[in-house]
C-alpha cells in the first residue's frame, strides 16, 4: 500500500522549506534564484525586506534555512547564508550603496511588470510596515526598548517604520548587545553592526547607551517621561555555574564574561593551557578566541606604520602580536554527534574551523573537579556514557572507572547563560519563570504587566540572532495593536503562474554542482580580529545559487487531460512519479470520497492515481516537457501576506 494525501493550497507555501524555517520568513529561495540570474540588487531587496539585520546575518546567522533546504535531502544544502553576504556586500549597510533598502519603502506592492516572480512576502515587509504609519495619529506615541541587541533592534526598526517615537536603552557603551559583546570580531566585524544600527537610527530611533535600568531608574520613571509601551530585550549576559569542587578557584571564568571583557577592550590572560567546558557555539567562540593572538589593532597599526618604512602597516602589526594560549581544549558532555554545535550545518562548519586552528576536542567527558590550591592547575574529568534518559530528559550517566586529568592554567565555563533582571521590582508586575526568564504570551510576547512585552534571550533564554530579530518584529506588531493601531488581520493572496514548458529551464548540470563553503583565511594567518570568512566571488556565488531546486515551482497534474501514457514517470530521473490503482492507496477517507465524486469512472473499472514523492523531486521539468497533452505543468506559487487593522 502507498500512503498519500491531497495538499491544501497553503501546503505550497509550506513546501518552500528554507522560507518556512527562517524565523522572519525571508524568501531565501527567491533571493538565491535571483543571484543565479545575475539580478543582485533585486536579490538583496528580498533578503532585506523582512530582516533589518541582513548584513549581520550574512556573516553569523545560524541559518536554519540551510538545515531545512530541500537540496540537503538529496546531497548537500545550498550555501544560503554566504549568498546573503554576497549581495549585502554590494547593496547592504556595509556597502557603498547602504541606502538601497529605501526602494522597499516607496511602494506597498511591487508592480507585476517589475518582476513577474517577486517572491513570497510576509506582513512585516518593509513597505507594509511603513504604510501603516499613514493610518496613525499625527502625535507620535513613545515606546521604550530595554536592550539594544538583535531583538531590540528588530523591534525598534519596525516600530519606527510604523511611525512611533522609539528610544532604545542600552546599559553598555555601544549598541549591538550580544552581537557586539558576545560574538568575536573575527566572525562579525564591528563596523557591520555600526552600519546596521546607524540605518535604524536614521529611521528616527534614539539610542541611549550607558543607560541601564536600575531600581531607581525603572519602568515607573520611564512612564513619567511619557513612554506608554515597553519591550524587554536584554541578552543572556549572566553565565551559569558548575556545581563541582574547585569552581571558585582563581583561573575559572565564565565564557560570557571572558568574551564580554575582551570585546570591551580589556586584556584577559588565560595562560598557556586552557580548557573550555561546553559543546555549543559559545564554547567554540571562547575556544577560538583563546587560541588567537590578541592586540589593540589601532595601537599596533600606528606603532608599525611609524617604525617600518615601505611595509604595509597590518603586516607589520601581525609580526608584533602577542601569542594566545598554546593549548586549548574543548570538553563536551555530549558525544560528537550530539554536541549542540554538531546539530546544524553552520555549527559543523564552525567546529571544522576550530579543529583547523588546533583546538583539541574531547567529546563525552564531564568535569568532576577543578584541581589546585588557590589557583587552577588542572581539571579531572569522567567519561559520560549518556546525557539524556529514555524520555529525552537531561540525566547524565557516567563511567566512574574511566577518568582523565588535564593540566591547565584556566577554565572557561560555557554551560549556559541567563538574563540579569536585577532592575525589575515587584511593583513592575513582570513575572519570571523559575528558570529566570520572563513569563510571556507565546503569541503576542505580552508579559504579566500591561503594555510590557519581552522577547529574545529575556523571554526564551539564549536564542540565535535571527530568532531574536523575529521576536522583536512580533513585539512591534503587538505594541502597535496595544497603542491603538488595532488588531492586525492577516490577509493571504496566492499568485499562481503557469510556466510554458518551452520557457522552463534549469541551469545545465545543476544537479551535479557540489556545495562550496565560503572562502576563509588560511589557518596560519588567522590572528587577532582578522575576519576568517570572506565573501564569495560572483562566479562561485552564481554557481552555488544554481544548485537551488526552486521549491516555489511545483508540478501540477490535471487528470482530466491525462491519457495514462506513463511518459512522465518514465522520464523522471529521480523516479518520484508512479501510477497505481486507487485501491493500492491509503489516504484520508474524506479525500478519497471527494476524489471518487469528482471524476466520472466506471465502478467496475480501475481508477488510476498518480503519486508524487515531492521530497525527491529536483524540479527538472522533464515530466511537463514530455507530456503530450499538457496534463503535467510547471507552476510557480507566490504568497503575499498583508496586515489590515
Amino acid at each position: 500500500m502507498f500512503k498519500a494525501r491531497f495538499n491544501p493550497i497553503t501546503w505550497y507555501r509550506e513546501n518552500v522549506p528554507c522560507m518556512q524555517a527562517c524565523p522572519v520568513h525571508t524568501d531565501s529561495g527567491r533571493y538565491v534564484q535571483l543571484i543565479a540570474e545575475g539580478r543582485f540588487e533585486e536579490s538583496f531587496l528580498i533578503a532585506r525586506s523582512s530582516n533589518p539585520l541582513a548584513s549581520v546575518c550574512g556573516r553569523i546567522c545560524a541559518a536554519p534555512c540551510e538545515d531545512a533546504c530541500r537540496r540537503g535531502w538529496i546531497d548537500d544544502s545550498v550555501t544560503i547564508r554566504p549568498l546573503k553576504r554576497f549581495v549585502t556586500e554590494q547593496f547592504g549597510a556595509e556597502s557603498a550603496r547602504p541606502e538601497s533598502y529605501r526602494t522597499l519603502l516607496q511602494i506597498e506592492d511591487p508592480p507585476a511588470e517589475a518582476d513577474p516572480d517577486p517572491g513570497c512576502s510576509r506582513a512585516w515587509h518593509l513597505s507594509r510596515l511603513s504604510s501603516a504609519s499613514s493610518a496613525r495619529a499625527e502625535t507620535k506615541r513613545k515606546v521604550a526598548i530595554v536592550g539594544a541587541g538583535p531583538a531590540g533592534l528588530g523591534c525598534a526598526h519596525d516600530l519606527a517604520l510604523m511611525g512611533y517615537d522609539v528610544t532604545v536603552f542600552e546599559a553598555l557603551p555601544e549598541v549591538g548587545g550580544m552581537l557586539r559583546y558576545g560574538i568575536p570580531e573575527y566572525r562579525l566585524p564591528r563596523g557591520v553592526i555600526d552600519r546596521e544600527a546607524a540605518i535604524i537610527e536614521r529611521l528616527g530611533v534614539t539610542y541611549r547607551t550607558n543607560t541601564p535600568l536600575t531600581a531607581d531608574y525603572n519602568f515607573q520613571t520611564l512612564r513619567e517621561e511619557g513612554f506608554e509601551a515597553f519591550f524587554i530585550s536584554i541578552g543572556a549576559s549572566r553565565g551559569r555555574d558548575l556545581n563541582i569542587p574547585g569552581v571558585d578557584k582563581d583561573g575559572v571564568i565564565k565564557a560570557v564574561d571572558y568574551l564580554l571583557n575582551l570585546n570591551r577592550g580589556y586584556r584577559v590572560d588565560l595562560g598557556d593551557s586552557v580548557v573550555v567546558i561546553g559543546g555549543g557555539s559559545v564554547a567554540l567562540d571562547a575556544a577560538r578566541t583563546a587560541v588567537r593572538e590578541f592586540y589593540n589593532p589601532m595601537e599596533e597599526i600606528e606603532m608599525s606604520a611609524e617604525a617600518v618604512v615601505g611595509q604595509p602597516a597590518m603586516d607589520a602589526a601581525r609580526g608584533a602580536l602577542r601569542s594566545g594560549a598554546s593549548k586549548v581544549h574543548v570538553i563536551s558532555l555530549e558525544a560528537l554527534e550530539e554536541m549542540p554545535a554538531s546539530r546544524t550545518i553552520q555549527g559543523k562548519e564552525e567546529l571544522r574551523e576550530a579543529l583547523e586552528e588546533g583546538i583539541e576536542l574531547h567529546p563525552a567527558w564531564g568535569p568532576r573537579a577543578i584541581l589546585g590550591d588557590e589557583r587552577v592547575t588542572g581539571v579531572e574529568f569522567v567519561r559520560c556514557k549518556r546525557v539524556f534518559d529514555e524520555d529525552g530528559r537531561f540525566s547524565p550517566e557516567f563511567d566512574e572507572s574511566d577518568t582523565m586529568t588535564l593540566d591547565v592554567d584556566s577554565v572557561v565555563l560555557a554551560i549556559g547563560q541567563q538574563p540579569d533582571f536585577d532592575f525589575l521590582s515587584a511593583s513592575d508586575g513582570v513575572d519570571l519563570h523559575p528558570s529566570g526568564t520572563v513569563k510571556i504570551d507565546p503569541e503576542t510576547l505580552a508579559t504579566s504587566a500591561p503594555g510590557v512585552y519581552a522577547g529574545g534571550d529575556a523571554a526564551f533564554g539564549p536564542r540565535i540572532a535571527i530568532e531574536a530579530v523575529a521576536n522583536g518584529k512580533t513585539a512591534a506588531q503587538s505594541i502597535h495593536a496595544f497603542l491603538g493601531g488595532g488588531e492586525q488581520v492577516r490577509n493571504l493572496q496566492v499568485q499562481i503562474t503557469r510556466i510554458p514548458s518551452a520557457d522552463y529551464t534549469m541551469p545545465r548540470g545543476y544537479e551535479k554542482i557540489e556545495r562550496e563553503a565560503a572562502p576563509t583565511t588560511d589557518v596560519d594567518r588567522r590572528t587577532g580580529i582578522a575576519e576568517v570568512e570572506h565573501a564569495m566571488t560572483e562566479e562561485s556565488a552564481r554557481a552555488q545559487a544554481e544548485r537551488c531546486l526552486v521549491c516555489h515551482v511545483d508540478t501540477i497534474y490535471d487528470p482530466e487531460l491525462c491519457v495514462l501514457c506513463n511518459r512522465c514517470a518514465d522520464v523522471c530521473p529521480e523516479k518520484c512519479l508512479t501510477f497505481v490503482p486507487i485501491e493500492q492507496v491509503e489516504m484520508p477517507a474524506e479525500q478519497r470520497e471527494a476524489a471518487l465524486a469528482q471524476y466520472d469512472h466506471d465502478p467496475a473499472g480501475v481508477l488510476t492515481v498518480l503519486l508524487k514523492d515531492d521530497a525527491t523531486c529536483i524540479r527538472c521539468g522533464l515530466c511537463a516537457e514530455r507530456c503530450p497533452t499538457e496534463a503535467m505543468t510547471m507552476e510557480r506559487f507566490n504568497f503575499v501576506e498583508s496586515l489590515r487593522s
